[in-house]
């Protein structure tokens, strides 16, 4: 089965500078590698992915960042946002959110490190909770 995810910068961020290969954040990511996980991409989130990965403060090599970006627009399914409702303290958390809810009639999930970011529903997780969902459909 192949799930569908807006993965949040966060998740991102912590794949590439974990130095534990077993983290939730990295199987995240290797999921998607794996072809386990749909990234669902948008303009704005390729933007937001590209302005954080290049930060200085990361110490991200540029090439680790240009084959991350790649492979989201390689493997990933572009959306439009469905709008919501939401109120969101940080506007930028908006555009993954709204992603998310457009196709929640195929079960897609909103994968962050920063569930109080988001309103409480069953598609916002954790990258421990993703992996979680894959691992009991794989039985």
């Amino acid at each position: 089965m192949i799930f569908y995810a807006v993965i949040d910068t966060n998740i991102l961020i912590s794949a590439l500078i974990s130095k534990n290969p077993n983290s939730a954040t990295v199987k995240v990511i290797k999921a998607v590698m794996d072809g386990k996980i749909a990234p669902l991409i948008h303009k704005n989130i390729l933007a937001e992915y590209k302005d954080v990965l290049y930060r200085e403060k990361f110490h991200l090599q540029p090439s680790t960042v240009q084959t991350v970006l790649r492979a989201f627009e390689i493997y990933g399914l572009e959306v439009e946002p469905k709008s919501s409702n939401e109120n969101f303290l940080d506007p930028d958390d908006l555009i993954f959110y709204e992603v998310t809810l457009a196709k929640q009639n195929e079960m897609a999930y909103l994968i962050t490190g920063n569930l109080r970011h988001y309103p409480v529903c069953n598609f916002v997780v954790t990258a421990t909770q993703m992996i979680s969902i894959i691992k009991n459909y794989e039985i």
